[in-house]
């Protein structure tokens, strides 16, 4: 089943938050959803440029909606410092009008598996619809000092130290405290042991979960 399916990803705007994966998670669910209606790519933080799709840098609506009849999909953003796009400089409710999916990446994680929130993060667009939390199975067994972005407010959240391993227990204490995510998507469970532990995190979760490995293509609903 495709992982938009499980995830019950829904026309209007959603926010893809947490830890390493969001930019694939987010082209994966654009290639998906393109069969379903028009897709618009883009972030309220960085992304790299893609490279497999139209980019729109400026505020030219006319221009998404064109490259959206021809294409299905675009990527608008504002360049950056090393190849990188910000927030678009349409604004998210003009964008949401000119195409059925808006997909913003809207955390950054530095490519770490796992992360906690200060308190300017994430930064959900106000007409989110939805927001999927991403985690990476590749973090438990871990310290939380190596897995995880911002490692101290990781252990205070999850009553860890900065040397304990991450496991399912911890990981689902933050997920609980923060509320963020109205579902969770576990990626990287790609041998029996991630899996393992991807549903012993979904089990202490107080939302759905999908577990699964966007490099595999390979999806489960954990809920």
């Amino acid at each position: 089943m495709e992982i938009s399916t499980l995830l019950e990803i829904r026309p209007g705007v959603t926010a893809i938050i947490g830890g390493g994966g969001k930019t694939t998670l987010m082209h994966t669910l654009s290639r998906e959803l393109m069969g379903r209606g028009r897709v618009i790519l883009c972030t309220t933080t960085h992304i790299l440029v893609p490279e497999d799709l139209d980019v729109v840098t400026g505020p030219d609506a006319a221009r998404v909606r064109g490259i959206l009849a021809r294409r299905r999909a675009v990527c608008v953003g504002t360049p950056c410092q090393e190849n990188k796009l910000t927030a678009p400089q349409i604004p998210m409710e003009e964008l949401s009008a000119l195409a059925d999916y808006i997909l913003v990446e809207a955390d950054g994680s530095r490519g770490l598996p796992l992360k906690a929130h200060a308190g300017h993060e994430p930064v959900i667009p106000a007409c989110a619809d939805q927001t999927i939390l991403v985690a990476g199975a590749d973090g438990f067994g871990h310290p939380i000092r190596e897995a995880c972005h911002r490692p101290e407010l990781y252990a205070r959240l999850s009553g860890g130290s900065l040397d304990e391993p991450v496991s399912p227990r911890l990981a689902a204490r933050v997920i609980v405290a923060e509320g963020l995510g109205d579902r969770v998507f576990i990626n990287k469970t790609e041998d029996a042991a991630a899996r393992e532990n991807a549903r012993e995190l979904a089990a202490l979760l107080d939302c759905p979960a999908v577990g699964g490995s966007l490099w595999k293509g390979e999806y489960e609903c954990l809920c």
